[in-house]
């Protein structure tokens, strides 16, 4: 009987530890939904365009990006080490802001380039480390 008593609670506390696992912390649950403080975009030369297509949009290209930076939508950019695109974080509420303001530059207006876009914000496990024990 007492073997019996023993395996009820042990299973009982391995119970209580998964669920204690699987349920949100009261930090988490309380925690508001990320926050899109800016989108990284990710731009790639597409397959079959040669460096020849890209250089004759590029001062065009170049002009409409310093005035984009400017103005404070581009906050940061970078070359792809690579060789094949560039990154940019942009000062946008979400992916398709940052679509909008991407598509009217002219290296997308001629399709030639691909985008990957990432919606960023604070880091969220930050948030932890501000909830009450």
């Amino acid at each position: 009987m007492k073997a019996i008593r023993n395996a009820v609670l042990t299973l009982a506390l391995t119970l209580t530890g998964v669920t204690a696992m699987t349920e949100p912390t009261a930090a988490q649950a309380q925690a508001p939904s990320p926050v899109t403080t800016g989108v990284m975009v990710i731009l790639t030369a597409k397959a079959g365009i040669t460096r020849e297509q890209i250089m004759a949009v590029m001062p065009d290209e170049i002009r409409q990006t310093v005035q984009l930076y400017l103005t404070g939508k581009v906050r940061e950019w970078y070359s792809r080490s690579d060789g094949r695109g560039a990154v940019f974080l942009l000062d946008a509420r979400d992916a398709a802001e940052a679509h909008a303001i991407m598509d009217a530059l002219p290296l997308a207006r001629q399709d030639l380039i691909d985008h990957d876009y990432i919606a960023v914000g604070p880091l969220m496990p930050l948030r932890l480390l501000m909830a009450k024990p």
